[in-house]
């Protein structure tokens, strides 16, 4: 098959795929066709003569298989092509591709296959299936069934995830081949992010427990902690102490000796952070699986403490602290995260971007209202780090 051949056909039959006429819902007789000099720009400059005869050929190839029929100007110039509808089946063939409507019912009978999933991939694939009907493109679907098909089992994997997992055991454990996943990973993070509820898209894998290097719990403060029998008073240490995801396993007891339990979004300020009478949590600016996990672990034997959360004065920050609580069950409180830090640190605000205005606008609610407000009448925001001083 020439190349020209080839592409005049590859371009015709997406106009048809893409029509009323392919899914039988035109009202009126459809027409598909290509300006040969618009599709081949040399075929119209003098210096490509080559070019010109070439592209002749292959249309009148074309032309003599059926095709398509020709709409010529003078001195052998082709204006147009035009598809021959009835010769669909043969025009498949002749570009040994697979036609839509084939496609279509493969991918169909796959998205319904996962329908009865997690709400997320019922959410993603009742949208795909939407798409179908009304001859709209699969989001994420590459024109390879069987990939989309690692895509869907990969978010089903990932989703049923009960403990940490390393992404190459994951992927030797689903796929048999540990570079699969790597592939599709990007594909699943954009799923998941925009079906589900999670704080950032950068962490989205690690809230589902899927980590590319073994996790930690880090905290320090006011608490005795009790691991397989054996008690430490971290109020005693010289500053912070982590435990692994194995180690979390072995944790009996943890009590806080001060009055509150405090997560804090960044590590910079989890490093300075010196408060009294507090015990803290390094969240990361996301909290996975093992951070909830150790909280929900914290809370259920220290009901009787206060629980506050300090992050960034944005949009993100607030979101997180949101998502703390639906996810772990405690009633944080926000600590530092109001209009009158802001005011106080004026100096080391940063302006609010176009994105910030939306979130912010979108998340109006009682609770910062207040904060909100002065955000955007200010043109600021505050993260952690500036902070000059950090106290209780």
């Amino acid at each position: 098959m020439a190349k020209y051949e080839k592409q005049i056909m590859s371009k015709l039959l997406d106009k048809y795929e893409k029509s009323k006429s392919f899914t039988g819902t035109n009202q009126v007789n459809q027409s598909f066709s290509l300006e040969i000099a618009k599709e081949i720009p040399e075929y119209k400059d003098d210096a490509c003569y080559d070019i010109f005869l070439s592209v002749n050929e292959s249309v009148d190839h074309l032309e003599e298989r059926h095709f398509v029929t020709v709409k010529s100007l003078r001195n052998g110039v082709i204006k147009s092509v035009t598809l021959n509808t009835e010769a669909i089946h043969d025009i498949y063939i002749f570009l040994n591709r697979t036609p839509k409507w084939e496609t279509n019912d493969a991918l169909h009978n796959l998205l319904l296959s996962y329908c009865n999933d997690d709400r997320i991939l019922r959410a993603f694939c009742t949208e795909q299936l939407s798409r179908l009907e009304q001859n709209k493109s699969v989001q994420h679907f590459d024109g390879d069934v069987h990939t989309f098909e690692l895509l869907l089992q990969a978010i089903r994997g990932v989703l049923d995830l009960e403990s940490e997992t390393f992404e190459r055991d994951f992927s030797i454990r689903l796929f048999g081949d540990s570079k699969v996943f790597e592939k599709i990973k990007a594909k699943v993070i954009s799923i998941l992010f925009e079906y589900g509820d999670f704080a950032e898209k950068s962490t989205v894998l690690h809230e589902l427990n899927l980590v590319s290097n073994p996790g930690h719990v880090f905290f320090k403060g006011s608490g005795i902690i009790t691991i397989s029998g054996q008690m430490i008073d971290i109020s005693r240490l010289n500053g912070d102490m982590a435990l692994s995801t194995a180690l979390l396993r072995d944790v009996e007891k943890i009590e806080v000796t001060g009055e509150s339990v405090i997560t804090i979004e960044n590590l910079t300020t989890f490093n300075t952070f010196d408060a009294q009478n507090v015990f803290a949590i390094y969240l990361g600016g996301y909290h996975n699986a093992i951070r909830r996990d150790f909280i929900r672990k914290v809370y259920k034997q220290n009901q009787d403490k206060q629980y506050l959360h300090f992050g960034d004065i944005d949009a993100g920050g607030f979101y997180i602290l949101m998502h703390l609580r639906r996810k772990t069950g405690v009633p944080f409180k926000p600590y530092k995260m109001d209009a009158a830090t802001l005011r106080q640190n004026m100096q080391y605000t940063k302006p609010l971007t176009d994105n910030d205005r939306k979130r912010l606008s979108d998340m109006k609610t009682d609770e910062f209202s207040d904060v909100i407000e002065f955000m955007l009448d200010h043109n600021c925001k505050l993260e952690q780090e500036a902070l000059d001083e950090i106290s209780s």
